[in-house]
This record gives C-alpha cells, structure tokens and sequence, in this order.
C-alpha cells in the first residue's frame, strides 16, 4: 500500500516537472515586453475573481483563448441595476477592455469594477498606480469565491441526504456505502469536539453548528487545492473567515450564563481593586477570540498558496528550466502537508469554536 503511494507520489512529481518544464520553455521562447512580476502574478491568484478560468490556449500568440467559466456581473450604478456575464471583459483585469451596458462604461482593474466617468473612454492613473477618472458601483456579482460555496452547499447537501437516506433504508442500521465515511468523522466532531468542550448535558443543541462549520471550511479548503478550479480558496478570503468567526461569537454571546457574565464584568474571589482592572481585559478578550479564529483560517489557507506559486516562480525569476525539478518537488512537498492541512484547519476551528461556547454555558462550581 505504501509503496502504491510513493509510485504514484513520483509519477506526480514526474508529470508536474515535465509539464512545468514545458511551460518555462514555451515561456521563454515568447518576446515580452514586460518583466515577470512574482507578486502580481501571486495576489492575483491567490484573491478573487469575477470569472472562473480554467487554462489557456496558445499563450501569447495571435491566436490566444481562453477556456473560462462566465459568471454574473450585478451592479447598481448612476443608471440603476446593470448585469451582464463576466466574460465581456475577455479575461482582461488590467482596465483596457471597456463594457458598456445600461449608458455606464465599467472596466475591470486587478479584478475590481471601476465605473468611467462621464466623456472618459479609458482609465487614467496617478502616482501610485490608482485610478483618477473612475468610481467604484455597489458590487453584487457572483464572483469565484462566491460560486464556489454555493457548490460547497450543494455537495454537503447530496453528502448528509444521501447519508441520511443510508440509514433510513438500512435495517442494520450498520453504515454503508458513503455513510460509513461519514459517520466516524461525526462522531468525532461529538466524542472529541463537542462533548469535552462543551459538556456531556449540554452539548446536543450545539452539535448542528459545530458539525456544519467543520465540514463546510474542510469542503472549501479542499476545493481550493483542486488546480482546475484556478485557487478558488474561500477559506483564503478574509471575508468568509470573519463571518464564520462572527457566528462563533454570536452563539457564544447568546448562549452565556449568568456565570459567564460575572466572570467577565466582576470576577468573583478576588479583590476589587483587581476586578476593576479585569473586567476590560476580560471585555476586550471577547472580541479578540474570534478576531483570532478569522485570522487563523485566512493566514495558514492563503499562506500554503503563497508558498506553492512563490516556488513556481522560481523557474520565471533565474529564466531556467534546470531550477524547475527543485520548485516543482518542494511545491509537491508543500501540496502534500496543505492536504493534511485542509482537515487541521477545519478542525482547529471547530474545536475552538467549542471551546468558547463551552467556557460560556459552563455552570459555576462550589
């Protein structure tokens, strides 16, 4: 078994060198007139966007294409709601292609949508690269991230259905099929997780929460390792990690004792001159838990992405192809622990989010 595993790691490895070490070559045949920029190339993978883009065909020639998945555009400007599909832009983020919809002109720069003034056929810069003559309309558009829970939603869905309908039409009620992957996982989420952190006679009511965020983050994190989905990491995007981490605190805010409260406002058995001085700390450290948790998922997902397209870029900074088998190894190296990552960060987050609600609902002792 193991070494079914290291013949199929090396043929891996293998196939990336050889496809990497194509590309190089493809890559410095071609006259550019610009110098590779590693960091733009890295933030505009690792951030998102507003189409989905799958490869492209005969880089750099007069033939280019690209093969992309189109997504709505949706913005309320001057003139109201404007719509249209993300592939009028033609895969452009640098605001040279202009759309014009609904009597507005929109471009999309380092995939933000900038609305041209009036008389303006093209974006203008200042200084620091920002531009002058454009502003920004509310932005409702359905973007890769965005796209991609929805899909996250729909195959946890098809997952616990199908899972549910397992046991519904088992007699033996012994798991089977799909079933039996998923049962040892919730019952870890409620034997390791849930019932430690939480407590043996109040756990239940909290196991619904706890049991979605640690499959939805672990789904997501997993899609944002598939390459054909071009990085669509949501666990990646600040955003998503805030409002998994402001559920978190609502629930432990709602779900606090009395005991809880007095803990925070007025610590009981000690002085009073020292419950004044830990009752700030003690407000400030409510909001800095979950500030924790949000930072903790953002920073180790798009941290691994980081690491893996720095590795890449190697091969285009020494415009070698010999460097290639070394970034090539060291980013299966790094693909590799983010797979294990993927679950470790779904399962940090839920066992602290337990943790919390546990320190909320926990009774006081005599």
């Amino acid at each position: 078994m193991a070494l079914n595993t290291l013949k199929h790691l090396f043929l891996l490895a293998f196939f990336m060198v050889f496809s990497t070490a194509t590309f190089a070559l493809e890559s410095s045949d071609e006259k550019e007139s610009e110098k590779f920029d590693p960091k733009e190339m890295i933030m505009h993978h690792v951030k998102d966007a507003y189409g989905m883009h799958i490869l492209t065909l005969n880089e750099g020639k007069e033939n280019e294409s690209h093969v992309t998945i189109p997504l709505p555009i949706i913005l309320w400007s001057d003139n109201g709601l404007t719509t249209f599909m993300s592939s009028e832009f033609h895969h452009d983020y640098n605001g040279k292609v202009v759309v014009e919809k609904n009597g507005n002109k929109f471009v999309n720069f380092h995939e933000k949508i900038y609305q041209l003034n009036e008389g303006e056929t093209a974006l203008s810069f200042d200084e620091e690269h920002h531009p002058l003559n454009a502003g920004k309309p509310l932005d409702f558009s359905i973007t890769r991230n965005v796209f991609m829970m929805w899909v996250s939603v729909l195959v946890l869905l098809l997952i616990f259905i199908t899972t549910a309908k397992k046991y519904k039409n088992n007699n033996s009620k012994l798991p089977k099929g799909i079933a039996g992957f998923i049962e040892p996982l919730v019952l870890f989420v409620r034997d390791e997780i849930a019932k430690p952190m939480i407590g043996e006679h109040k756990y239940h009511r909290f196991m619904p929460f706890l049991l979605t965020i640690f499959f939805f983050i672990w789904i997501n994190n997993i899609f944002g390792l598939i390459p054909i989905l071009n990085g669509a990491n949501l666990s990646g995007n600040i955003a998503f990690t805030m409002t998994m981490a402001l559920f978190t605190f609502v629930i432990t805010t709602f779900s606090g004792n009395k005991n809880y409260w007095k803990h925070i406002f007025w610590m009981p058995g000690v002085p009073v001159p020292m419950k004044i001085f830990l009752m700030p700390i003690e407000i400030v450290g409510m909001f800095v838990k979950p500030i924790s948790l949000m930072i903790r998922l953002f920073a180790n997902i798009t941290a691994g992405h980081i690491i893996v397209l720095a590795l890449m870029s190697l091969i285009f900074i020494f415009e070698t192809v010999w460097v290639s088998p070394v970034s090539v190894l060291f980013s299966l190296f790094i693909i590799i622990i983010e797979i294990v990552v993927t679950a470790i960060q779904a399962y940090i987050f839920t066992i602290l989010s337990a943790l919390y609600i546990g320190m909320a609902t926990q009774e006081e002792h005599h």
